[in-house]
């Protein structure tokens, strides 16, 4: 087993056989009594008990009640269980959903009201003030990179519209990347989640958003994946392709503290209204947003080819990101995922609400959306 630790700033432990660091370290801090947060789906899979056994000498409670697009009500129902169980601390185990609410019955525990109300564009937004639970997060997808993020996406039970909430005290206090927790994970799912960390990517080096140090890793993480993304998902079992993925993935969360872009407020809609996956609604869209944006930004377009391994400059990325769509099995537009032309205004109207689109190289309105939306069906 060879692990590699580092930090960035939050404290990683990445490598094959990361998992079974975790109960170690969690005693050695101090801490007995861990509610491990989990999603329904991996609850009834092998990878968690096998995960659990690992966690020899804690006294663990599981909830695992988060599914699809995580909701408020998913947190409300974690900090029962935190309380219920009497925990002293919280692991993070799954995708993206799974982590975020991790992060967030933490802040529910220990701060009074709705937790929609700590989101940064609430009307009356509420301040993360008191210390949270300890955290350590283990990520089983490559794609948010939500176990090394200082936000967390979360959605309003009644409107189903997404909220961020955005605070340093989200950071996992450490993360354990293990590549082997991602091969049980099907074709279709690695490559949804691993288009979104190639998003993830693109969007943050295209932000208009002065940040070097993040561009450097965006174009890191863009050449990392558009590499090993292919082959993760037609060899499953390749550790080297998985474990690049992981590390794509975890780039792709730091850099866009920079911010992201059109791509993603059409994502969020797109989860908004259809409930679709966020990796695959990016999926849906980024080729359409980004064709739209690479005449504002040219320059970018061909240095992201170049680190892409793409000859032909900016327009040949663009195609390249189409070809690679299909060669993982993510095929048709939106009509084919099961959107409807009339969902338009709304899917347009919602993702003109989101911030995300306020850093896209290209001003966005509302007319553009549509426009979008109806060319990517």
């Amino acid at each position: 087993m060879s692990i590699t630790a580092f930090s960035f700033p939050t404290e990683i432990q990445f490598g094959i056989g990361a998992r079974r660091l975790v109960a170690a370290h969690l005693r050695e801090a101090g801490y007995q009594r861990p509610l491990l947060v989990t999603d329904k789906a991996l609850a009834t899979l092998p990878i968690l008990n096998e995960f659990k056994t690992h966690l020899t000498g804690l006294d663990i409670a599981v909830f695992s009640g988060v599914s699809g697009n995580p909701a408020a009500s998913q947190v409300t129902a974690g900090a029962a269980a935190f309380s219920r169980h009497g925990a002293d601390c919280i692991i993070g185990f799954g995708g993206g959903a799974a982590l975020d609410v991790a992060k967030l019955v933490g802040v529910a525990v220990t701060h009074p009201g709705d937790i929609i109300e700590y989101a940064w564009d609430h009307p009356a937004v509420r301040t993360i003030e008191h210390p949270v639970p300890y955290l350590v997060a283990l990520p089983t997808t490559a794609g948010t990179g939500s176990e090394v993020g200082r936000a967390s996406v979360i959605s309003e039970d009644d409107s189903h519209l997404k909220r961020v909430v955005f605070n340093p005290k989200l950071l996992a206090k450490c993360v354990f990347a293990d590549p082997e927790l991602t091969l049980s994970l099907p074709p279709h799912i690695t490559a949804a989640t691993g288009i979104d960390a190639l998003t993830h990517n693109i969007e943050s080096y295209l932000s208009p958003a002065y940040h070097p140090l993040c561009d450097g890793i965006a174009l890191e993480g863009t050449r990392i994946a558009a590499r090993a993304l292919l082959t993760a998902v037609t060899e499953p079992n390749n550790l080297q392709a998985r474990s690049d993925m992981m590390m794509a993935s975890m780039l792709g969360a730091i850099a866009f503290q920079k911010d992201l872009g059109a791509v993603h407020a059409c994502a969020h809609a797109l989860g908004a209204v259809c409930d679709l996956h966020h990796g695959l609604a990016n999926a849906l869209m980024i080729d359409t947003v980004l064709a739209w944006n690479q005449p504002e930004v040219p320059a970018k377009f061909d240095e992201l080819a170049h680190v892409a391994g793409v000859a032909g400059g900016g327009e040949a990325f663009i195609a390249w990101l189409s070809q690679l769509k299909a060669e993982v099995g993510i095929e048709g537009g939106l009509s084919a995922h099961g959107v409807k032309h009339e969902q338009i205004p709304q899917l347009a109207a919602i993702a003109n609400q989101d911030l995300c689109h306020q850093t896209n190289p290209r001003v966005c309105t509302e007319t553009d959306f549509n426009r979008l939306f109806s060319a990517a069906m």
